[in-house]
């Protein structure tokens, strides 16, 4: 099983994606392609792009959004996407720290929370 999908492939296999949607989506970078056309196989995408482009089409059929909508959420997406992997990070780095660091910090965070 591959990683990636052709252009086709993943038109294929969205319900409401056609050609001219893709096009659009890629023009306002909600999607990137791994390659361009113009190389044997055209556009690639990665398997989470199909997912990517599933939600993109389920939000503007079934919200009736715009583009220019569609946009404003995927970017939020993107840097909720980015928090959780910035927190994960901080995580995994305070788990190798000694257990009087870990409850310093802790205590810093419980006194500093709303």
């Amino acid at each position: 099983m591959t990683d990636h999908l052709t252009e086709a492939e993943i038109i294929a296999a969205i319900p409401g994606l056609t050609p001219t949607r893709l096009i659009a989506f890629i023009e306002a970078e909600m999607v990137i392609p791994l390659a361009q056309e113009g190389t044997a196989k055209g556009r690639v995408f990665h398997r989470i792009d199909r997912v990517r482009l599933e939600l993109l089409c389920e939000l503007a059929d079934d919200l009736d959004l715009d583009e220019t909508a569609l946009g404003v959420i995927i970017t939020l997406i993107d840097q909720l996407h980015a928090a959780r992997a910035d927190v994960l990070a901080l995580t995994r780095a305070l788990q190798s720290e000694p257990a009087e660091v870990r409850a310093r910090i802790g205590a810093a965070l419980i006194r500093s929370a709303p």
